[in-house]
């Protein structure tokens, strides 16, 4: 294994948790390839801990969907194809369709002021080199949805499907020509859901997503 990634022992979490995080950034930023597999020796050897967190992560990774567990091969991690995009993202769609509705008849002046904020601090992080940066604000920018719409079923739904979704959101940010568009629907959404406007807020989410199916899809097919 050439990848250069280190485990961060700064962290204050327990081990396994530091070690699934590395594996999971190391992932999401291509140090591990699409396909690769996951051996265990070495990557204990790498980290400089036991088998044991590295075997618990890889676990972790599989629930989520960047790992895969084959028979008698061992675990890889998992390929980025048009058909699991899809099936993530119009899963993602309705998801996120149902959240911003909720979310104009719920969201209190408080919410609008957080959306705000999140709004801002995704602009400010527009064009860093480190896309898991970008994507981390994205997250939190919906998340301010999600929370509005207290639901605590919608919300659980929601994230426990995060990571799925997030290796989608990074690929579709690594194009930094779609941050712009991003910054701009972001703003939109806010306009919809402050001024109670149930539909247009729907339909510029629903475009917001379809947006990343399309220029993914884009990128899948010129790699084939």
């Amino acid at each position: 294994m050439e990848s250069g990634f280190k485990v961060d022992m700064n962290d204050f979490l327990p081990l396994r948790d530091v070690v699934f995080n590395t594996l999971r950034q190391a992932i999401l930023r291509g140090e591990l390839k699409p396909g690769e597999r996951l051996m265990e020796i070495k990557l204990a050897n790498q980290l400089g801990v036991s088998r044991t967190p590295i075997r618990e992560a890889i676990r972790k990774l599989e629930l989520d969907g960047l790992v895969l567990i084959i028979p008698r091969r061992g675990a890889e991690v998992a390929q980025i194809t048009e058909k699991s995009l899809r099936d993530v993202l119009e899963v993602r769609r309705a998801l996120e369709a149902l959240a911003v509705r909720l979310a104009c008849e719920r969201m209190n002046p408080q919410g609008i002021l957080d959306l705000k904020s999140a709004e801002k601090d995704f602009e400010k992080v527009l064009g860093n080199d480190d896309i898991t940066v970008v994507a981390e604000a994205d997250v939190a920018f919906h998340d301010v949805i999600y929370m509005a719409t207290d639901n605590q079923r919608l919300i659980q739904l929601l994230s426990n499907f995060r990571e799925q979704m997030y290796r989608y959101r990074v690929e579709y940010l690594k194009r930094k020509e779609s941050h712009q568009k991003l910054l701009e629907e972001h703003q939109e959404i806010i306009c919809a859901i402050e001024s109670g406007e149930v539909e247009k807020a729907t339909r510029i989410t629903c475009q917001h997503i379809d947006n990343q199916v399309r220029t993914v899809s884009g990128l899948l097919r010129r790699q084939e």
